[in-house]
């Protein structure tokens, strides 16, 4: 290893892997070639180098707990995006970015249950089925929802809501149904005070998402789905800042007065105002297997 040149050291560097896991070392192999590749290719400078790591030092002093700077620069980069296109089995509902805001463990809410409460905003009924890729309803589905409030903040973001504000899980009845009611999402920015923020500046581009339901779906016996729903009259669908938009997962918030023909009771019926909406979704789940 004393003659390592520009060449030579990406196998020198390969040749100390020695992993017990093929795909661990597979990984890092790759990851080297890769960084390696570009570095000659770009003639990386000692300066530019160095603000890279400066870089990430950034994002490591921002990170805590409640914010993870290297989530939020997977997802501007379009990483988080690809490896959940990567990862979406053919034949299930489609998945995107998790985000950075999911809390775990919302407290239950019966279907049909009500996450407006005193939340201002337009008022929304959403429901719909789970199934499985042959199109049985799925009994017993476990789902997580979150989203942000009318001003654009996620409960954790905003000191004036409570804890598990907009969030709640929910298990599906015998026909595989899920339903509440809740206020519209709006669209929101993504943490711009730090280095992310600064990348997203530095490159012209601006910091915000389309409005969307966070849903988490599981079922025994199938792979979990990590998906997002979006309204069609977003104006932010064709420019969202993580790329997290796809053409599946696009819906129309249907004006209505009247919850009739709705196969689900809700616990707020009579306290929605008129008009408010309905946003009507199935999703489809396919064997762990797959």
């Amino acid at each position: 290893m004393r003659n390592v040149n520009t060449q030579s050291v990406t196998a020198a560097v390969k040749s100390t892997f020695k992993c017990d896991n093929e795909r661990i070392e597979y990984l890092l192999n790759t990851l080297v070639d890769t960084v390696h590749n570009y570095t000659r290719e770009t003639k990386l400078t000692h300066a530019e180098w160095r603000e890279v790591i400066a870089f990430l030092t950034r994002a490591g002093d921002i990170t805590d707990n409640e914010r993870n700077e290297f989530v939020l620069l997977s997802d501007v980069l379009g990483l988080s995006s690809l490896v959940d296109m990567v990862n979406s089995p053919a034949g299930a509902t489609e998945s995107s970015v998790l985000g950075p805001f999911h809390i775990a463990d919302s407290p239950a809410l019966p279907i049909g249950g009500d996450l407006i409460g005193d939340n201002p905003g337009d008022q929304v009924v959403v429901y719909g089925t789970v199934r499985a890729s042959d199109g049985k309803p799925l009994a017993g589905a476990d789902l997580e929802i979150w989203q942000t409030a009318d001003n654009g903040l996620y409960s954790n973001q905003d000191a004036q809501q409570s804890e598990f504000n907009l969030r709640c899980s929910q298990t599906t009845r015998a026909d595989g149904q899920y339903g509440f009611t809740t206020v519209r999402p709006a669209p929101y920015t993504v943490p711009a005070d730090g280095p992310v923020g600064t990348l997203l500046a530095a490159t012209g581009r601006h910091p915000w998402r389309p409005s969307h339901l966070h849903f988490i779906v599981k079922a025994d016996g199938y792979r979990s789905l990590v998906t997002e729903l979006f309204p069609e009259d977003d104006p932010y669908l064709d420019e969202d800042a993580v790329f997290g938009v796809r053409e599946s997962l696009i819906l129309r918030y249907e004006t209505c007065e009247s919850l009739s023909g709705l196969p689900i009771t809700f616990a707020a019926a009579n306290r929605l105002k008129s008009p408010f909406y309905t946003v009507h979704f199935d999703f489809t789940l396919v064997p762990a297997t797959t």
